[in-house]
């Protein structure tokens, strides 16, 4: 499969790329140097990582300039991860910024990743409590529709039964009370 390489991202005017081929993979050199960091310590403290260090590759890739150059590689879910510790403390003054915006934004979306589950649990407990006592409104009120109805369906009986003799003991009226 041929490699194809593109800008996924950009830092302080340089294009992070991503090398599109078997795996993405994202080279760190170019990412170092746009941060003014260390680049071989950089490849030092992901080698030491637990999971960085597991997941890091040496690439040959095509180079800015065309030609091929044999590049530190983190794959691309992983390289994130890892611009997420740089320290801001270390990179040049015009990226501090950009870095410390994007430190921000990961620990938004670890906050949201996190504590979504949690809201959606206590949201879904909520509408469940108003939706029982709704069920139970409108249960009360069926039974009392319910008794209402068999109430009318009694007097309805009677109505249908009483008779011409019935009708005269009771003076001529019927007394059947129709305002239950």
């Amino acid at each position: 499969m041929k490699e194809k390489v593109k800008a996924v991202a950009q830092i302080n005017d340089v294009s992070i790329m991503l090398i599109d081929g078997a795996e993405k993979l994202v080279p760190i050199k170019p990412i170092c140097e746009a941060l003014d960091i260390n680049h071989s310590n950089q490849i030092v403290k992901v080698q030491k990582d637990e999971i960085l260090g597991s997941v890091g590759v040496l690439s040959t890739s095509t180079g800015n300039d065309g030609k091929q150059y044999e590049m530190f590689c983190l794959p691309y879910m992983y390289a994130l991860g890892w611009l997420f510790t740089v320290n801001p403390k270390n990179v040049k003054p015009e990226a501090r910024e950009t870095i410390l915006k994007y430190k921000m934004e990961c620990y938004t979306a670890l906050f949201n990743h996190f504590s979504d589950h949690s809201q959606f649990l206590e949201q879904k407990q909520v509408a469940l409590e108003n939706q029982l006592e709704a069920v139970e409104r409108v249960n009360i009120d069926f039974s009392k529709t319910k008794q209402e109805l068999n109430d009318a369906r009694k007097t309805l009986n009677k109505v249908k039964e009483m008779t011409f003799d019935e009708w005269l003991l009771n003076k001529r009226q019927l007394t059947i009370d129709f305002q239950n």
